[in-house]
């Protein structure tokens, strides 16, 4: 079985500060690249100072994306500030690190309010989650940097700053910024026709108001009420099962998370054991299964770790006749197992793909009393199967050198083993030797990316990760270890081996493509 591709990248520098004509070009150069991407380029993130981009090593050769991206660099014409729209943004300034914003910049809250709603913002880049506007630039009498630690939840509208930057959080998530008050606009709903409010190249101003803290978007469903072949019924969920196919490309510059299986070794595996392509839409689940109950007759496959079917073989195709019920039993071992059916799930994609973003809320997970049907009646046979998957008990994780990396941050995290401390499918909290990390101007954050604060403390970001991060990234997971990265429980002890072969200036070489030295 052909091994599932992990995709990789590098980034345009345009410059090494907030620049308003060099954003200017970062952006008609991201115009010029998405008018003719070319096969095996999967997505494009355009922040403040550089552009990633990001492909798949099995259908494109890394020296052929440099040489497209030259070309385009090369007929690049002069950079202007965008003329977009100004957008009023009423704010409610009730922040919980408000008193503190003063005390530390010497002003009164009134002051600092005064101050932060004056500018008109430029919107240098969309990121981090669905619609979340990177601003700036802030005055410089209110710049102060990111929290040390961040918060685990940041509530959906706030508004924030750190150093020169100025933000709206969207949505519930991780976030490391000043909170200072609460938007009273939603800016990002997946269930509009344009779910985005805010787009690169706008103003924003804030303006002083009171009001009510809109409610949250209602979530944007991924199957149907009533399929057309139902399949399967929730009896009881499991601790989480997504619907997912093989991710959403494409969506980077507007923030959604990538998604898509953790592992996607077993998930490709799964779908391969009922004769499904790689792309059909599975469960993923986590730890514990749910109870299914079939309402047909359907042939499925489940690979993966963390659990096991009752009555049923784990890694071959079985049959379930109508009104079979499917349970699952957790083992000691691994966390994730994916379910696949001949024919796949029924799904109503989202901007080209039926994976969950739960911090998109872009789908949910199972709960008691869905139906899920198939996407088609495909015939297939039970009793396939492929080469065993195997799972450590002990997992060592390989490194490579990341776009922050310096030897002493590698030595550090190969030093040893680390407890997962926190876990979901936007990443890894590990506890265990101080890493020398810090903060960087916001960037695109690359799959398997080892990401420090300046408390050091590593997070191993996975698939459902803020597109834009502004902390260091000494190190990158390599690419063919993200399944077992993927299977780490919590509480569970993991190790890392660092590549340190090479040199500071071969590591920025790999990763950093200067525009001056390609015009």
């Amino acid at each position: 079985m052909r091994r599932p591709s992990q995709p990789t990248g590098f980034y345009i520098q345009f410059a090494e500060q907030l620049d308003l004509r060099q954003n200017a070009r970062l952006h008609a150069l991201h115009r010029a690249l998405l008018a003719d991407v070319p096969p095996g380029v999967t997505d494009l993130c355009p922040s403040y100072v550089n552009l990633y981009v990001e492909f798949d090593e099995a259908l494109i050769d890394a020296g052929a994306v440099r040489a497209w991206v030259v070309r385009h660099l090369q007929n690049l014409s002069e950079g202007r500030a965008s003329a977009g729209r100004l957008i009023e943004l009423p704010v409610r300034y009730d922040g919980p690190d408000l008193s503190d914003v003063a005390e530390r910049t010497g002003l009164s809250e009134a002051e600092v309010i005064r101050q932060h709603s004056a500018p008109e913002y430029h919107v240098y880049a969309v990121g981090f989650t669905p619609g979340f506007p990177f601003l700036g630039e802030v005055p410089p009498s209110l710049r102060l940097p990111r929290r040390a630690t961040p918060r685990p939840t940041v509530p959906p509208n706030a508004v924030a700053m750190a150093n020169a930057q100025t933000c709206v959080y969207p949505l519930p998530s991780p976030g490391g910024w000043n909170l200072l008050g609460t938007a009273l606009t939603t800016i990002y709903d997946p269930n509009r026709a344009e779910p985005f409010l805010i787009v690169a190249g706008d103003k924003v101003r804030f303006i002083p108001a009171e009001g009510d803290t809109p409610a949250l978007p209602a979530v944007r469903e991924l199957w149907p009420a009533e399929p057309h072949f139902p399949a399967f019924r929730v009896e009881k969920p499991g601790l989480l099962d997504v619907l997912l196919d093989v991710g959403r490309f494409g969506q980077a510059a507007v923030g959604l998370a990538r998604s898509g299986p953790l592992d996607s070794r077993s998930a490709h595996f799964a779908n391969g054991l009922v004769g499904n392509s790689p792309d059909a839409p599975l469960l993923e689940l986590t730890l514990k299964g749910p109870v299914l109950t079939a309402l047909r007759s359907v042939v499925v496959g489940v690979a993966g770790f963390g659990m096991r079917p009752e009555g049923q073989p784990m890694q071959q195709s079985f049959r379930l006749r109508a009104g079979q019920t499917l349970r699952f039993t957790s083992t000691h071992l691994g966390a994730r197992a994916y379910l696949a059916v001949a024919g796949g799930f029924e799904s109503l994609p989202f901007l080209g793909s039926s994976s969950t973003d739960l911090i998109g809320r872009v789908g949910r997970p199972l709960r008691a009393g869905d139906v899920l049907g198939l996407a088609s009646l495909q015939p297939a046979l039970p009793g396939f199967s492929n080469l065993p998957l195997n799972l450590p008990e002990r997992i060592t994780l390989r490194l490579l050198p990341g776009p922050q990396a310096t030897r002493e941050a590698l030595v550090s995290l190969g030093s040893a083993p680390f407890r997962v401390t926190g876990s979901d499918r936007m990443g890894l909290r590990l506890g265990g030797p101080s890493v020398p990390g810090g903060q960087v101007i916001s960037e695109a954050t690359p799959l398997g990316a080892v990401q420090v604060t300046p408390a050091g403390e590593p997070i191993l970001l996975l698939a459902d990760r803020g597109r834009i991060g502004g902390y260091s990234k000494p190190a990158v997971l390599h690419p063919h270890d993200l399944p077992l990265a993927a299977q780490l429980r919590p509480g569970q002890l993991v190790s890392f081996k660092p590549e340190l072969s090479g040199s500071a200036e071969s590591w920025a070489r790999r990763w950093f493509l200067n525009t001056q030295e390609n015009l």
